[in-house]
This record gives structure tokens, C-alpha cells and sequence, in this order.
């Protein structure tokens, strides 16, 4: 008898990938309870109807395909605003000024490991299109803006590499903080204007705790967490993170959530 149901069941599949795809939407809209939005709004549709779900491809490449159909249908929301009332919405007209797809183009490749070839597919352009978007996008967000960034990190060769990363994008790095007393006493001293921060530091205090007693007293300001274990705080279920790399990390995905989160200038404070 041949089996009429050969492949994983989809919500398991869709449910193992589903964090990245978090991820991806938080940075692509600069926002958790946005990005989520319209990770969940993707959940719907592909549950509503699994026609949406390509078989043909990869579950991730599926996903992610799926995601953009719906991110696409609503207009990669940019709403025509003008300048002035808020930080986040002077980002999203600053989004206007950037070709369509690149930043997209982007994090697809620096932040999920897509190769040129998957985005084409989740984007619907050519491979050859795909890689052109991804020159014109490190062109476009690595020249944008440049501020004083600090980093709370323990480990001192990571510290350095992360500096050196920061800095080659033009940033003033601020100093480095290896505990929460650290940071916020660093960020006292010289107030960053972004902060990257790993989220266990060495005195076992924590990094997210670390960035809330900052944001209380700064008020908004950009935040680029790095952890050995994304998914922990990508679930959905609390304030979590905006931007968010993993461990090990590249530099260019580095380069790329520093960028991304200088272009927005609101982070959510987190509960730790």
C-alpha cells in the first residue's frame, strides 16, 4: 500500500524553523511586536491553506518564501510620514530612500545564511538580481549612519573583534563592559548611542538586565544582542530582542544587525 503521507507533518515543520523567521521579521521591520506580526500572519496562511507552502523547496526556503508573499501583498509597509515626531518614524521614512529588496536582500544572506540562489526564490527575482540587490544594500546601510556604540561583552578577545568589527563601519566605540555594574556605569560615563551586548556575562549577571537599567535611565536607544542560544528568546511569548545575532557569529552578520538597528532608533526593553 503506498503511503499517502510521506512528508513531516507541516506545523512541526513550520514550528522548527518558526524562531528564525521571528528573527528575520523583527530585523526587517525593526520592531518585535511588528516582526512577530507578521510571523504569525504567515503561521495563518499557511495553515489556512498549505498550497502556500511550497513542497517543491526547502522547508526554510518555503517558509521564508511564504513570509514574503505576505510581506509583499501588505507593501513592505512604509508608511509616507514626515520627519519629526519619533525616532522609528523617522526610520521608516528614511526607508523610502533605499532600493526595494535590498535590505530584505540583506538580512536574508547575512543574518539567516540564505545563499543568492534561495533568495532569488523567496524574493521571485534572478539569481543575478539577488546579488546585485546585496552589493547595492552593504552600500547603502554600511554607509547610513555613525554613532558612539558600546559593548558588553566578557570575553576579551570577542570583545576586541566585535570593537574592530564597529569600528570599521565608522562608529566611535565607547568602551567595553564585561558585567551588568559595568555597563551601566560605562553608559553613564560616555552614553552610547547603540549598544551591542552579549547576554551572559562573566560576573553571571545578564546582559538583557544589564540593557534595561541602561534604557530606564537613556530612555531608547538601538540594541544588538548576541547569544550561543537564539531561540531561547525568540519565542514570542514576552518582550524580546529586535536585532539579534548568534554565537559563533561573521562579521558581516555583525556588520549587518549593526546597521540594521542604527537605522531604526527604538529597542523594546526587556524582561529578563
Amino acid at each position: 500500500m503506498t503511503d499517502t503521507n510521506p512528508e513531516p507533518d507541516l506545523a512541526q515543520t513550520i514550528g522548527e524553523e518558526l524562531p528564525y523567521l521571528r528573527r528575520y521579521a523583527r530585523a526587517l521591520t525593526g520592531s518585535q511586536q511588528t516582526g512577530d506580526h507578521y510571523a504569525a500572519a504567515t503561521l495563518e496562511a499557511l495553515l489556512a491553506d498549505q498550497d502556500v507552502f511550497d513542497h517543491d523547496l526547502s522547508p526554510r526556503v518555503a517558509l521564508f518564501k511564504a513570509f514574503h508573499g505576505i510581506w509583499m501583498s501588505s507593501g513592505a509597509p512604509v508608511e509616507e510620514q514626515t520627519e519629526g515626531e519619533t525616532a522609528e518614524a523617522r526610520a521608516q521614512w528614511r526607508l523610502t530612500d533605499l532600493t526595494p529588496n535590498t535590505r530584505e536582500t540583506l538580512l536574508l544572506h547575512s543574518i539567516e545564511g540564505f545563499q543568492t540562489s534561495e533568495i532569488a526564490v523567496i524574493l521571485g527575482v534572478s539569481p543575478d538580481e539577488a546579488s546585485e540587490l546585496l552589493s547595492i544594500a552593504r552600500r547603502e546601510m554600511t554607509g547610513d549612519i555613525k554613532g558612539r556604540v558600546m559593548v558588553i561583552e566578557d570575553e576579551a578577545i570577542i570583545a576586541m573583534d566585535i570593537m574592530a568589527i564597529v569600528e570599521s563601519l565608522g562608529h566611535r566605540v565607547t568602551g567595553n563592559a564585561r558585567t551588568r555594574d559595568e555597563a551601566v556605569e560605562l553608559a553613564r560615563r560616555d552614553p552610547p548611542e547603540m549598544i551591542l551586548a552579549d547576554i551572559q556575562l562573566a560576573d553571571k549577571s545578564s546582559g538583557i538586565d544589564a540593557v534595561n537599567d541602561i534604557l530606564k535611565e537613556l530612555g531608547d536607544v538601538p540594541v544588538v544582542f548576541i547569544t550561543a542560544f537564539p531561540e531561547r528568546l525568540l519565542t514570542g511569548e514576552r518582550p524580546e530582542p529586535a536585532f539579534l545575532i548568534s554565537k559563533p557569529y561573521s562579521e558581516e552578520q555583525v556588520l549587518s544587525a549593526v546597521s540594521q538597528a542604527m537605522f531604526f532608533a527604538s529597542t523594546e526593553t526587556l524582561r529578563g
